[in-house]
C-alpha cells in the first residue's frame, strides 16, 4: 500500500496545483519512482490511497496503464483518514493470508524491500517497522529484543505509553522510516478504532500485546522529500536511487 493521500503542505507551492504523489523528482513524479521500485522488488498488486487532487493521480495512472501492475484505488476524497484510518479503509484490498508492505509516497531510500518483507515473515511478527538512528525529536523506543516499547518526544520528554512496565532508559531510540510490513491479523483489531487515526498510535496501543519489531538495515540511505526546499539536495545526493 502506498500512502499518497496527504495534503503535502510542506511542499507548497508545488502542491497548490499538484498532489504530493505527482511532485517531480529528477524529471519523474515521486509516485512513479516508488511504483518502479516496488515492481523491481516483485510486488505486482498495489493499493494507493488518494485524497488531495485525487483525480490527477487516477488519470496519471490510467495514462501509464498502471505501469504494468494491478493498482487499486482506496478513495479518501470525502475525508482524509490518516495512516491508520487509511489502512482500515483499504481493508477490502489488503485482507488475505499474506502480509502487506506499506510505504509513504514521499520516502526515497536504498532499503531492500524484499529483505524487510522476508524478515517479517521469518519472525512471524505482527508488524515490522523500518527504523534508523537519525537526528529527530520524536522517536520510537525498542527493547533489547527489538520489540516496540514506546514513543518519546525528546523536546518535551513526553512518553507513550505512560503506564508501561519497562524502563525507558534501557531502550534504544529509533526514527521511523515510513516503511513497514504488516500482518493481515491487524484487521482483527481495527473495528474498535475510530475512522481517523495514525498507525503509530495503533502500534503503541498494541505494543504490550503484539510482537511489533524494528528492522534496522545496515548502511541505510533515506530521505523524506516532504519539504520543498530540500528537493534539489535530494535530487543530487540520491540520484542513484531515483
Amino acid at each position: 500500500m502506498i500512502f499518497a493521500a496527504g495534503m503535502g503542505t510542506r511542499l507548497k507551492p508545488l502542491t497548490d496545483n499538484l498532489p504530493k504523489a505527482l511532485v517531480p523528482l529528477a524529471g519523474k513524479p515521486v509516485l512513479e519512482h516508488l511504483i518502479n521500485k516496488l515492481k523491481r522488488s516483485g510486488f505486482t498488486q498495489i493499493v494507493i490511497n488518494v485524497h488531495h487532487f485525487a483525480d490527477m493521480i487516477i488519470d496519471f495512472l490510467a495514462r501509464n496503464n498502471n505501469f504494468g501492475v494491478d493498482i487499486y484505488i482506496s478513495d479518501e476524497r470525502s475525508c482524509l483518514l490518516d495512516t491508520g484510518g487509511g489502512i482500515k479503509h483499504a481493508a477490502r484490498f489488503l485482507q488475505g493470508n499474506e502480509p502487506f508492505l506499506a510505504h509513504n509516497v514521499d520516502i526515497v531510500s536504498n532499503a531492500d524491500l524484499n529483505d524487510i518483507y522476508e524478515k517479517h515473515c521469518a519472525e512471524n511478527s505482527f508488524a515490522t517497522l523500518l527504523v534508523s538512528v537519525r537526528n529527530t525529536s520524536r522517536c520510537l523506543l525498542f527493547n533489547a529484543d527489538n520489540k516496540l516499547c514506546g514513543w518519546q518526544n525528546k523536546l518535551t520528554n513526553e512518553l507513550k505509553p505512560c503506564n508501561s512496565q519497562f524502563t525507558y532508559s534501557e531502550c534504544t531510540a529509533y526514527a521511523f522510516g515510513g516503511i513497514h510490513v504488516i500482518s493481515p491479523k491487524i484487521f482483527n483489531f481495527l473495528d474498535d478504532y475510530p475512522k481517523i487515526f495514525p498507525i503509530i498510535d495503533f502500534y503503541l496501543s498494541q505494543s504490550q500485546k503484539q510482537d511489533i519489531r524494528a528492522y534496522v538495515p545496515h548502511h541505510l540511505r533515506l530521505a523524506d522529500i516532504g519539504k520543498y526546499e530540500t528537493l534539489p539536495q535530494i535530487e543530487k545526493e540520491y540520484s542513484d536511487l531515483i
